[in-house]
Parts: structure tokens; sequence; C-alpha cells
């Protein structure tokens, strides 16, 4: 046997020394019995000592081998080379101490750093337990499972400050895992002997029945089964190694593994995500709301149910890790869905303000109390709360009804407006957040991640029990848990096959890819029509509906919603001007409960979960008060958020320069102008250049002209043919080429439902998705107000003035005004151009890859500091944005080109498809930054 310095030399008679760096009693009784080495030892040596001693036969004699090997692999260290070097060579027992498996003084303390027994330590072991009577004759002091649980948890308490957050998840594989092997009786009245615990840690002596097992000696396999067992351990001593790998890092390897294997392999592994920034500092922006305000906004519901299970059990449900020791994190943890791009959210904003401090909230000083006017026919917006703590954008739906049958329904959870429309960028340990803008979420990575927790929580073994236990209560019946267990079931089928597989195994037949969407863009458009006409369809038992599925291909920014309420044509391609049919049908898009089936009684039809009440005081608090009845015209309701230089006055990187400020502005009205309109909110524009202000009025007749139609007072924003832009046509197309089937019964027929449009007679069933969409959006915000009985003036009050009617423009898209165009990265309606000093390049020199989510702001770029040659190494979960795949093919709704600034400047004006002005100088690029950050 190796000697080494490190071994004690206190051995009892006819035993080994055991060094004093081994600090676990079993161990270091298998080193003083001879039964394994002291030094170096084989994992599988280990593994197979314990097996035996486990007392356990056939497959979980398998399972504790399994264990033993993964916690014998990770004992002396984390690091891939000590990972590798256990693999190979095996665990060094004397090199135990300051390990992964220390715990440095914070559990028993029964046996010290200098391998001293302390006799009062076991004395005090017994305290938290109680006699039992042995099966042996007699009675003898031990603890059982419940007992041992508050001996360890006493021991943390003890600990005080010296204990870390994994000591728990450590101690669960220490005496939980002698009482298994060492146990005496059955069930709940198995206990450990405190007697057997004190010859273990003083004598390092097991008991004869453990000795019996450990001497039995296997028969050996022939030959064949012999190489057959070596083959088969090689693999699984691999994949163990490759599982606790992803243990202990998942999110480093689960980001390795999704890009060097094939997609379909891929899609086994939970998503990737980034570590949450840390952050010092925290500032909401002031934009003219109260605080209680913006929190309503930001937890208000929408009548959505986003995710396939109730609220109780998305409070419940743990994260999708493996972990060796202890529990994943709960789903609702703000830490893990900060992750995914959401921003951190108190649980009420009533009370002490410095609670409130940490989550970005202080005095508005613009804000008013009275931000939107009572809504017609006596309707109220309804509360909304925060209990659960979760991040914005998160909420509650209680008391819904199912709409088709009227049967009451579990709360639901779903997501808010703000989810994709409150935004927020990070500086150097800085968030600053602001509403209204871009949100940075990642949403396809979160329904993933969901997939794989309910996964989980019924196949890993104790997840079902204790997300039982959250859900139900420790002290429920069989029979309750066995129903959860099978809702739990049905929801995972329908995630798995109903949304996932379907939509997979529908867009392969027709041949269509997918688009990675990624932080920070969504393809909303092909999202909603997916849900309403087949989702929405098939749930309410419509058959053949699987075709009306699109390819998830052209995602978008999410638009920033500030000054919204007062454009003519809302979206990036100007294809809704009703604002309820815009906000009912994103509702129905983030799967609000809707009933299109026939077998209810037709009254149900069209009922839905929607909200309406909620959806129209949001546009009301958008909107403000008319912009022109005060002297000096201006928005009121949600401002754009004001570059935030005060919040660094000590950085250079963030003070404005005015010569620079004043050469952009002269810039901005000769090239900007044009099609952004003038800035909304700069006096000294409007009186240098007073023909060219935003707020000059138009005839009230002159639709056509660009500019304030007096009469609404509506914004006709400029719309420009993608043909002439030339920048990604992907979400323009959709409304202009997708097709939908409806069923007959439906009564779909946009002619007769869109009133005031002109539309000629078309197929019931077969028709273009934009007029199926706004037909549906409508006949399902008619039953809302028809099951409220309102008056046929209460309905025109709720509707408005503004026609349901399609967009005679075509494929195009607008553009807005540029308030606020600094909180808004990436450029392009795709999210293409990572910051504003490429957009002011010349198209074919933009980078065409960047990382996307968790990263730092630059303010001098005014977006994402990004090279010219672009990225392609991103951090740990990050999303890479490339325009083409790894074999050189374009990725369809990714192009970076148009709205180029290239060549010479023509005075006429008269460029080439794709080419709105002359190449700028590189000052000039930068004058115009700076002025576009005061807008």
């Amino acid at each position: 046997m190796q000697e080494d310095s490190a071994r004690v030399r206190d051995a009892l008679p006819g035993q080994i020394p055991v060094s004093s760096d081994n600090p676990c009693p079993f161990l270091r009784a298998l080193v003083a019995g001879g039964l394994v080495d002291g030094h170096s030892v084989p994992l599988k040596t280990i593994a197979g000592r314990i097996e035996a001693a486990s007392g356990e036969t056939g497959f979980k004699k398998q399972v504790v081998g399994f264990q033993s090997f993964g916690v014998a692999l990770m004992a002396n260290g984390l690091s891939p080379l000590r990972l590798l070097k256990s693999l190979v060579s095996g665990a060094d027992l004397d090199q135990l101490r300051n390990g992964p498996l220390d715990k440095h003084g914070a559990g028993s303390r029964i046996l010290d750093a200098e391998a001293k027994v302390h006799p009062e330590e076991i004395e005090r072991l017994a305290g938290f337990g109680s006699d039992y009577p042995d099966p042996n004759g007699g009675t003898e002091r031990g603890l059982n499972a419940r007992q041992i649980d508050a001996f360890m948890a006493a021991n943390m308490t003890r600990a005080g400050d010296e204990a870390r957050w994994y000591y728990p998840k450590l101690m669960e594989g220490e005496w939980p895992v002698l009482l298994k092997i060492f146990g005496k009786g059955d069930g709940d009245g198995r206990y450990l002997s405190v007697a057997e615990v004190r010859t273990l840690f003083v004598e390092r002596r097991f008991p004869q029945r453990i000795m019996t097992r450990l001497m039995v000696k296997p028969k050996p396999a022939n030959l064949i089964v012999r190489i057959g067992k070596a083959l088969v351990g090689g693999a699984i001593v691999a994949a163990v190694a490759l599982l606790l790998a992803w243990m202990v890092a998942p999110d480093p390897v689960s980001d390795r593994l999704s890009k060097i294997l094939p997609a379909k392999a891929a899609a086994f592994i939970p998503p990737a995500l980034p570590a949450v920034e840390p952050t010092k500092a925290a500032y909401w922006l002031d934009q003219g709301w109260t605080t209680k305000d913006r929190h309503w906004f930001h937890h208000v519901t929408q009548g959505t149910a986003t995710f396939p299970i109730p609220y109780n059990w998305f409070m419940a449900m743990e994260q999708p890790y493996l972990s060796l020791f202890g529990t994943p994190g709960l789903i609702s943890d703000t830490a893990y869905l900060e992750r995914f791009g959401f921003i951190p959210s108190p649980k009420s904003v009533d009370g002490d303000p410095s609670a409130l401090r940490p989550f970005g909230y202080a005095a508005n000083t613009t804000a008013k109390t009275a931000i939107a006017p009572a809504l017609p026919a006596g309707l109220k917006p309804t509360p909304a709360g925060n209990e659960g703590g979760l991040p914005v954008g998160f909420a509650k739906l209680s008391g819904v009804t199912d709409p088709g049958t009227g049967a009451a329904q579990s709360d639901k959870i779903g997501l808010t407006c703000a989810a994709c429309h409150a935004g927020s960028i990070h500086y150097k340990g800085v968030s600053v957040r602001f509403d209204g803008g871009p949100g940075m979420v990642d949403l396809r990575k979160l329904e993933e991640a969901m997939g794989f927790a309910m996964i989980f929580t019924q196949y890993v073994p104790g997840r079902f029990s204790r997300f039982a236990d959250r859900v139900l209560g420790p002290n429920a019946s069989d029979a309750d848990r066995e129903t959860l267990k099978k809702g739990l079931k049905a929801a995972t089928a329908f995630a798995l096959n109903m949304q996932a597989n379907n939509y997979k195994n529908t867009i392969a037949a027709k041949g269509q890819t997918e688009t990675e969407e990624g932080f920070g863009r969504l393809d909303a458009l092909n999202r909603i029509g997916n849900q309403v006409f087949y989702l929405d369809m098939a749930v309410s038992g419509l058959p053949n509906m699987l075709g009306n599925q699109e390819a998830i291909d052209a995602p978008v920014s999410y638009p920033p919603i500030w000054t919204v309420p007062w454009f003519s044509w809302a979206q990036y391609d100007g294809s809704i001007a009703q604002p309820l049919i815009r906000n009912a049908g994103e509702a129905l898009g983030v799967s609000a409960l809707l009933n299109v089936s026939p077998e209810p009684a037709s009254d149900r039809l069209w009922r839905s979960s929607i909200a309406i009440e909620n959806l129209l005081h949001i546009e009301d608090m958008l909107r403000g008060p008319d912009p022109f009845a005060t002297t000096t015209p201006a928005f009121g309701g949600l401002t754009s958020p004001k570059w935030p230089e005060k919040l660094f006055a000590d950085d250079d990187a963030w003070k404005l320069d005015a010569a620079r400020i004043e050469r952009g502005r002269k810039l901005y009205a000769a090239i900007c102008v044009e099609c952004h309109l003038g800035p909304v909110a700069d006096p000294v524009f409007d009186k240098t250049y007073p023909d060219k202000s935003f707020w000059k009025i138009k005839p009230a007749e002159d639709w056509e002209s660009k500019g304030w139609n007096a009469k609404g007072p509506l914004l006709d924003l400029v719309q420009k043919p993608v043909e002439a832009m030339q920048t990604d046509p992907g979400q323009a197309s959709i409304l202009a080429t997708r097709k939908v089937t409806v069923a007959g019964f439906l009564e779909v027929d946009p002619a007769e439902d869109l009133k005031g449009c002109g539309l000629p007679q078309g197929s019931t069933t077969e028709m273009p998705y934009a007029l199926a969409l706004m037909t549906v959006v409508q006949k399902t915000g008619d039953k809302w107000m028809e099951d409220r009985n309102l008056s046929e003036a209460e309905r025109t009050a709720l509707w408005g003035d503004r026609k349901n009617c399609p967009n005679p423009a075509g494929k195009s898209y607008r553009a807005r005004p540029l308030n606020g165009v600094w909180a808004t990265a990436p450029y392009l309606h795709n999210g293409s151009v990572p910051s504003l000093y490429w957009l002011l390049t010349p198209a074919a020199e933009r980078p065409t890859s960047f990382c996307q989510g968790a990263r730092d702001y630059d303010p001098k770029q005014v977006g994402f500091a990004v090279a010219p040659g672009g990225e392609s190494d991103c951090k740990v979960g990050q999303t890479l944005f490339r325009t083409k795949d790894s074999s050189g093919k374009p990725i369809k709704g990714n192009s970076t080109l148009g709205h180029s600034f290239e060549g010479p400047a023509k005075p006429n004006k008269d460029y080439p498809n794709g080419i709105i002005g002359g190449a700028f100088s590189e000052q000039d690029r930068w004058d115009l930054i700076e002025y576009l950050k005061t807008l």
C-alpha cells in the first residue's frame, strides 16, 4: 500500500492508518479495514464498495453505484482537468479536505480538521433522536429521517454566516445516505443507531452486517460478459461524465452541445441561459406615469393563459436542472427569469419607498395622477397585483371560466403587454429601465425551459413529490396527488404534441425552415396566426387545422409603443388602424382563451377571456390627452425616455456635445425629416425649421400627404414600399401572402364583417390571413360587448371612429418619429443592425452577425458595440444573430440590407432602391448620432 506523509499513525490494532484529510467517516472505515487503498482509489472500486454496503440488488444496486460514482468523481474538484484525473486514476481519499464536499466545520463537527473525534458532538446528535426498538432485542437511541432533517437544519443554523447556500445539498448526501445503508427497521420506523455512529467515527469500524455484505465476493463473469460489460461500462462512464459535467455546469455544457450536435439531438437539451448581469443600481426613467400606474401596467392581465399550466403549478415547479444533492430552484424565481431577459419587479409599490429603490423606482417629477379618462359604459380596469414577486410582464388571471363550457378554471399565468414592451439597458452594473421600449426577452427559450421543467417534474425521482407538496400541501391524499399527476401528464402531452411536435411536423411537411428569434426578437404575426387558426381551433375540437401553421421565420424587434396611439397605422408594416383590434389580436396571440367550437350552445361562440377593459385603459394611458389641447403642442401619456446623461454624470461617454448636436440637427432636417418627420420635442428645431415641424397641421381632408391630420388628430405616417426600401421583406410578406382555412359554420366573412371597408365578396372558408385575423378579432370583441349587454352607443364609444380596414398601401413599412430612438437598439424592423453607428453606414459594410442577450449598452455607437467583421463567439446562453447559416445560405427574415446611406449625395434624391441618402463622412455620422441621442 502506498505510504503518504499525510497519513495519520494512530490506527487501532489491526487497522490501517487513515489520513486526517479524509473527512468522510464511511471512507475512513473502508480505508482502516483495508477494503480500499487510502490514497488513489478507482471510482469503480468506490462505487462497488458502496453498492455492496447498501444491500440493494438488481437495478437499485446499479443506481447506488451510479450515484456513488458521480459523487466520487467530483470529490477532489470540479475543474475539467481534475474531473478527468479522477475519471482516469480515481479519487484521492487523502486529499478530500477543502474539496467541493467539505463543509469546513458547518456540519456535525463530530470529526475536526485534525481527524479528532469529539464525543460531545455525538451526544448532541443523540439529543435529536429518541429510543427505538432494536430488531435484535431491547431498545437503543437512534434518529429517523425526520429527526436527521432536524439535526442537519440545526447544524446549518449553528454555522450562521459560515454556511454556504449549497451546504444543505451536501448534507443530503451524508446523513440520509448513512440512514439508508446503516439504518435498522423499515419504512417510517427506520432509524440510524447512535451507537453504530459512535463506532463508525471513533473506531472506524462497520457493523458486522455491513462487513458481511462487503466481504461477499461476486462470481466472476465469462469473457464475453466481461467484454460486454467493459463496452457498456465505457459508454456509461462517458455518459455519466457528460451528465455530471452538465449537472455541475449545465449552461456551458448545454451551450456547447447545442452547437456541435445535430438540431434533432440538440432539441433534447435544456436551453443554455446567460448569467444574470450584476446590477449595483437600477433606475426607471421618468416618462410621465406614476409608480402605481407603471406597476399596474407591468402586471395587469390581458386575459391570457400563456403557459399551459395553472398559476400555482408555475409557482411550484422546479427549474430544468439536475442536482447531485438537494433541489434546483423554482421556475418562478426572479433570478432565474431574469436570465430570459425579464426585469425584476416588487410584489407591491405600496409601503416604504426605500424598499422599492433596488427595483429602480423613484419619485416621478412629471407624473400625472389622471393619465387616462374613465372608460365608457362604466367599465373599470381590473386591479393588478404581484403577490408572487414575479418579474415585469407576468400576471395572474383569476376568476376565468372556460369560454366554451362556462366551467370555472384554475388561476392562469400569462404574459402582459409589458413582457415585450418594457425595455432596459445595462451599463457597467447600472440597469436603466423604461416603459414602452423593446424588451430584450427570449420567449422561445422560456417555452423550451417550461417544457423540460414539466418533463423533469414527472420523471426525475423525488421531483413530483416536492411539486405536489408545494401545490397541494404535505398532507394531501394519495388520490389528490394522483389527480395532480394526471393533470401534469396531460398538460405536458399538450405542450409536446399539440404545440411543439405538430408545429415541427407541419412546417417540415411544407418544406419550411424556422428562423431563430433569440433575445429581443419575436415573429409575432406568424405566432398569432398559429395560435388563432391552428391551436385555438384544434382545442375547440375543429379537425384538419394543422395546415394553418406556418414557420416562425420573420422575427422583428419588439417595437416601441410610446406615441403609437396617435399613429394612423400601427405595426412595422402599417397593417392595422383600429387600436382595439391590434391590442385584442395581440392578446389572442399570447393565448387568451377563445371558443370557436360548434359543440356548446351557439351563444358561446367567439367568447373569450380577453380583458378588453384593461386593453382600453392601457391604450388611454399610452395616449394621454390631446397634444393640441395646450398652447405648445406636446405628447402626454407615456412619453419617450430621455437620454440618461445625468445618471452617468462622471462618465464622458454619456455627455452630450452641444456643437455636435447643432450640426446633427441640421443633418436631421436635411435627411431624416422626409420620412421620420420633425422631432416631437425640440423647440430649437421647430423655430429653426418651422416648415418641417412635427406639429404642423395638415388639412382635414388631406390624408394622402404626410403629417398631422386635423380631424383625428392622427399622424399619417410615411409609408415606403418594401421594394423601394430593400429592407428584409419577411414581416411585410406575412399579411400579404399567408392564407388560412376556417370552418364554414364560423361565418367568417370579411366583406360582411369589416364594415365600411368596401371589400369584394370572397370565400368564407379560404382567405388571406390578414382579413381572417381582422374579422376573428372583430367578432371576438363584438361578443365581449354583447355578453356585457352594452348598448349600440356604448359599443361605438369603445370601438372609436377608426375603421377596422386593411391598409391599401400593400407591402410596405412605415416610418415612425424617432423620439426615444436611442433606447430601441438593435435597429431596422427585424433587429438586424446592432447600433445607430452601423445603421448610418453603407448596408454592405454592416456586421452580419452579433450576439444578443445579457450584454452592455454602448453609449458611443448607441446600441451594441460590434466590430466591423461582426461577432461569432458569444458568451454562454446568448443568441447569435446572423444573416447566413453554416452553409452560407441567407437566413429568411435576417437581412441587414436596405435603408442605406452610400455613394454620392444626390440633390434630387433620385437614389436606387435600398439607398435613401449619400454616404456620411465620419464626422457627419457622429454628429447625427449625437443629435439622435437627444430625441
